[in-house]
């Protein structure tokens, strides 16, 4: 029986590892507005409305009278907000708000620009905005998980700025992506940048709510694939329910453990526990209820690590991967059905037999330990020269632009079994390395012969 957190914090360690490694693949994070709070105190959905409530001259009174006329439904409140903003944008506020949005169709972007702009205002442009050392730490963690995608109900533009190689997808463009997509955001209630997509109102809710369930088709599979990690959330919220409403009977039998989905909780009594709650039970309608994994800590630090993924993924890029991703599932649903491309059957079947084949059809190299890159590719140019009997590097490069002359093709422009760019340092410091193989060697030294050579790349 665990009865310390140095006991718990390693075993439920280990249980996230053991969860990865079973799934086989990257997890998903589904953020909330606890995360804004957390790093830079953005406000929860009543902090919203108590500012909006305080903003505008046409709310009479404060929000507990709002929330006591409408029963606590605060999508109620945001629709009269709405309604209450419009009327002062249209009288005394008039100067306050863009003249374009006199023009919009939508009553309610007037409560909208404000929303956003607030957002704007409070939201770190950088991350060396947010000055804990602690919180900056969470954040460096937060980055190694390198998540196959994030999912947030947030408005604010913070996750972009954390993960600056994701993609957004905003609102019900979500609908539209394909579903093997990898390295995005998608922001399912709006986003800041387009203050129309935000989700704010009953009028949006119940749009949302009309299209949810292609939401929850769509997310299914990573429900289904992926370890899933909640963060800023309690588990009454009615964002999480909703989710989680359509999809809980597909994860699992009534009242079996979803062990594939963690909800982490900040509990500041963490380091004095002596019981730890390992699931929670979340109602996600009157008489269904769904059970998942629960996580406590006073520090995300350990959470974070033990999501982290290993070095080697570290180096690839997902916008890299997406793009790779989204141009083969175009090839695949449309070039090759229409014969816009030319197909090498041989080099396919090469691929469907032998595991290794596929990085090489993608010109990735497929190295046990990324150290071993030296051993596929040992020279530098002016080493190519040498190997080539030429003082320096001068002829080599002859002999590369020839090849481009009568190929067409500069073999130094992309990554491929004669040459391959590798990337030292970080941030100003990076500089890139061009390095050349005994491929490349053999090849340049066909053209200095004269003889004839075939370029594969």
């Amino acid at each position: 029986m665990i009865t310390t957190p140095e006991e718990y914090i390693t075993e439920v360690t280990e249980e996230v590892q053991q969860c990865l490694s079973d799934k086989g693949c990257q997890p998903i994070l589904f953020i909330g507005s606890g995360l804004s709070k957390r790093l830079f105190k953005g406000p929860s959905w009543v902090e919203l409305l108590e500012r909006l409530a305080s903003g505008c001259p046409e709310i009479k009174k404060e929000l507990a009278y709002y929330r006591q006329q409408s029963d606590d439904n605060l999508i109620d409140i945001g629709e009269t907000f709405a309604d209450c903003y419009m009327e002062w944008a249209w009288g005394t506020g008039k100067r306050k708000f863009p003249k374009e949005l006199f023009e919009s169709p939508d009553k309610q972007i007037f409560v909208k620009h404000i929303v956003c702009e607030l957002f704007k205002k409070i939201t770190p442009d950088a991350l060396t905005g947010i000055r804990n050392r602690a919180l900056q730490r969470e954040i460096r963690l937060l980055q190694s998980i390198r998540p196959h995608a994030v999912i947030t109900t947030n408005y604010d533009s913070l996750l972009e700025i954390i993960f600056p190689e994701y993609e957004p997808v905003i609102g019900q463009r979500i609908l539209r992506t394909s579903y093997s997509s990898v390295g995005e955001i998608y922001k399912v209630h709006g986003c800041v940048s387009e203050p129309q997509s935000i989700v704010l109102t009953r009028k949006d809710y119940d749009e949302f709510l009309r299209k949810k369930k292609y939401l929850s088709a769509k997310l299914l599979t990573y429900f289904a694939e992926h370890p899933l990690l909640f963060i800023g959330y309690s588990a009454e919220d009615p964002n999480i329910k909703t989710i989680l409403a359509d999809i809980d009977e597909i994860l699992a039998a009534e009242d079996e453990l979803v062990s594939n989905i963690f909800l982490l909780s900040w509990d500041k009594e963490f380091d004095t526990r002596t019981t730890f709650p390992k699931e929670k039970v979340i109602h996600v309608e009157e008489n269904r209820t769904i059970r998942i994994k629960n996580i406590v800590a006073n520090s995300f630090e350990w959470v974070f690590d033990a999501f982290a993924s290993d070095g080697e993924l570290e180096q690839v890029s997902p916008k890299v991967l997406r793009t790779i991703l989204a141009r083969t599932y175009e090839m695949v649903r449309h070039d090759l059905p229409r014969k816009i491309v030319e197909v090498d059957y041989t080099q396919l079947e090469r691929v469907t037999e032998g595991k290794g084949e596929l990085p090489k059809l993608y010109g990735i190299a497929t190295l046990d330990n990324p150290s071993t890159t030296n051993a596929y590719y040992p020279y530098t140019i002016s080493q190519v020269g040498e190997q080539l009997g030429f003082p320096g590097w001068h002829g080599a490069r002859k002999l590369l632009d020839t090849i481009s002359s009568e190929k067409g093709v500069d073999i130094t422009e992309s990554d491929n079994q004669y040459h391959i760019k590798v990337k030292t340092g970080r941030g100003d410091k990076s500089a890139t390395h061009n390095k050349y193989s005994d491929a490349a060697v053999s090849l340049l030294e066909k053209v200095k012969d004269g003889k004839e050579y075939k370029l594969m790349v």
